[in-house]
């Protein structure tokens, strides 16, 4: 029966694999990086009203357009991303974190990062490799929360420093949390 259970996980992995294989690469040149932010952060704006609102009150969005994590026990999640400040991207930074515990499975999504103060935003520049939830308050808001936090938020009502939107899930391991992630400051290509 153990074998059993063994080699449908294994089969669960290929077929997660085959299924995620495209978002497996990195984004090779800045000017590609550039265009999967822009277009992450154009259709999670369009898509959610929430994060529209929130992206008018910004001072930068750090977006992550596809961040692939897996696991079977021990797990990890990569992913690169660049800093949105007015329209344009101005930094490049990658999205590396490590988890273990009973999870098992594939999965992809993106999250953007609206900072709302320029003490977090200076927060990220002076960091070395900064970690998620360590430093800076962040409310995090997936799919599922985001029509009723759209409801209740105002422009007096956003008083956290940074606001992340979790999008585009697709995949077969579940739950998505952003605490531990290491986001350091990259130069690509």
């Amino acid at each position: 029966m153990f074998d059993s259970i063994r080699s449908k996980v294994v089969m669960l992995f290929v077929a997660a694999g085959l299924l995620l294989a495209p978002a497996l690469s990195v984004a090779a040149t800045k000017a590609e990086l550039d265009r999967e932010v822009k277009a992450a952060l154009a259709d999670l704006c369009e898509k959610t009203p929430a994060a529209k609102m929130v992206a008018e009150k910004a001072k930068a969005v750090l977006v992550f357009p596809s961040i692939v994590k897996g696991g079977l026990i021990i797990g990890g999640a990569y992913g690169d991303g660049g800093l949105v400040k007015n329209g344009e991207v101005v930094e490049y930074y990658n999205s590396v974190a490590a988890s273990y515990g009973l999870q098992a499975g594939v999965q992809k999504f993106g999250y953007a990062m609206f900072f709302m103060t320029d003490k977090a935003l200076e927060y990220l520049h002076k960091s070395g490799g900064w970690e998620v939830g360590v430093g800076p308050s962040i409310v995090i808001v997936d799919k599922e929360t985001a029509a009723a936090f759209g409801k209740s938020m105002t422009s007096t009502t956003l008083k956290e420093d940074i606001y992340a939107f979790i999008f585009s899930q697709k995949g077969l391991m579940a739950g998505i949390g952003l605490q531990g992630s290491k986001i350091t400051k990259i130069n690509p290509k």
